[in-house]
């Protein structure tokens, strides 16, 4: 693949907005909520669903989409934020600024006699210092992050240029690491070039490029941020990739490097990876128990004697981290469109040795579809992309 154009960014059509209100609001009438309070915060992956819900993108700090089941949305800032982001951005334009949001939401929806209130983010994103006003309101707080992520699962077809838009950025940035793989430079020193080409392409701050590495043909089966560590021949490099493109849509993409060999035991995990992630593609279909993805792919493994570590999977768009999650415990049922990243980490029985990979998929009518057309295999920093 040669280094793409710099392309616009596609702007969000009001069909599009519309589906995302009406959705939300069916789910809203049938939990019985007079509202629903998005949390976006600038911690990276934290801030997709205010964008979602508003065009809105955050620099800095923390916004709220206040979405009434009647009515206009609102975005609600903490008054420190003012200058911070484009205002002008956003398709919602009833902005408030407060010095306490939390008060300021607490006052406006006892004024409206509003009963029950959904938030999404009330777990990792919302301020304490907000939620503490917000616990004696006169309505209730009732937790909709689940079923705010499982409404989104599905996408448009719009989300999906988007997303298949950010691959491309993700790619050219995976071959620009490939190019500067070479022993004697640093963890560091080898992600950079790919990290250069994700910021000039638009991702901006939104990225966690993170590392599994280790000695001797293995790799540690815990993620750094890529050091000063100088790399060997023999050592093996699990790149995690994780931007969002210029709409914001998540992606993320993991192939290994290494020049000389695996060890015994990682070279055995690596024989099996193509059998386990065409059996879990396979599972990738309408109607299916999203369990039996992870299923399909674990069973590969433990018929090896190797078992996963963290889930094999999840939902993915704005938000890095969306619901259903590929594990073996969620009961969600898959549905055409839904887009996941898929990245089974193989671990030796003592969970200290490990093999990784990432790749994003859309679940299709009879099978899934890998949005992913670079091989899983080994690369030594020769290969060059197919023209």
């Amino acid at each position: 693949m040669m280094a793409a154009e710099s392309r616009s960014e596609l702007q969000v059509p009001a069909a599009e907005i519309e589906r995302r209100y009406a959705m939300l609001r069916a789910r809203m009438a049938e939990e019985r909520l007079d509202a629903i309070l998005v949390c976006g915060s600038q911690y990276a992956g934290f801030e997709g669903a205010v964008r979602y819900l508003s065009g809105f993108e955050i620099v800095h700090r923390y916004v709220y989409v206040l979405l009434p089941l009647e009515g206009d949305p609102i975005l609600v800032f903490p008054n420190e934020a003012r200058w911070i982001g484009d205002k002008k951005k956003p398709w919602v334009k009833k902005h408030y600024w407060a010095d306490l949001p939390g008060q300021w939401l607490r006052d406006y929806g006892h004024a409206k006699s509003w009963k029950r209130v959904g938030v999404q983010g009330m777990s990792y994103v919302m301020p304490v210092r907000d939620y503490s006003m917000l616990e004696g309101a006169s309505f209730v707080l009732v937790p909709f992050d689940a079923v705010f992520d499982r409404a989104r699962a599905v996408k448009s077809a719009w989300e999906l240029e988007a997303i298949r838009r950010g691959l491309e950025i993700i790619f050219e940035g995976f071959w620009a690491l490939v190019r500067a793989y070479e022993p004697g430079k640093t963890e560091a020193e080898i992600m950079a070039p790919a990290v250069e080409r994700f910021f000039a392409r638009g991702a901006g701050p939104r990225m966690m490029n993170i590392i599994l590495s280790g000695e001797h043909g293995e790799a540690e089966a815990s993620f750094k941020v890529p050091g000063d560590r100088r790399v060997a021949p023999d050592d093996l490099l699990l790149y995690s990739l994780e931007i969002g493109g210029l709409e914001g849509y998540w992606v993320e993409f993991s192939r290994p490097l290494i020049r000389g060999s695996l060890s015994a035991r990682t070279a055995e995990m690596a024989a099996v990876y193509p059998e386990a992630l065409e059996a879990a593609r396979q599972r990738m279909k309408d109607g299916e128990p999203i369990a039996d993805v992870h299923r399909a792919a674990a069973d590969v493994f433990a018929r090896r004697g190797f078992g996963l570590g963290h889930l094999s999977g999840h939902s993915i768009g704005l938000t890095m981290l969306e619901r259903p999650a590929i594990g073996a415990k969620d009961r969600s049922i898959l549905r055409e469109n839904m887009v996941f990243s898929f990245h089974p980490q193989v671990v030796d029985q003592d969970g200290k040795v490990c093999l990784y990979t990432q790749d994003m998929y859309r679940v299709g009518k009879s099978e899934g579809e890998c949005l992913t057309p670079i091989p899983w295999k080994l690369y030594r920093g020769d290969e060059r992309p197919e023209s």
